[in-house]
């Protein structure tokens, strides 16, 4: 069974930010028992300089297996979608 890595790249004090982790824990949590594991990472755009430089206008960035799926704001139906799509 393989994983999927979901990668929230933010900043400490985003409130976007915090609201992206929330839709992703709450989306996750609601995966079918049969699914694949789902791997959380967070990166910050203030520890990384390629990030920041990338990102920064744009945060919070959601990343699945290393693809952009969404920034700014998550919704949780796509993301369910996209999740459930490349555990196949």
């Amino acid at each position: 069974m393989s994983s999927v890595t979901v990668t929230l790249i933010g900043k400490p004090g985003c409130h976007l930010c915090d609201d992206a982790r929330e839709v992703i824990r709450t989306v996750i949590a609601a995966l079918p028992a049969d699914a694949p594991g789902v791997e959380v990472e967070e990166r910050s755009i203030l520890d990384d300089p390629e990030l920041h430089e990338r990102y920064v206008e744009d945060i919070p960035v959601v990343l699945i297996d290393g693809r952009q799926h969404t920034y700014w704001r998550v919704d949780p139906t796509r993301l369910r979608i996209a999740l459930l799509e490349e555990e196949r």
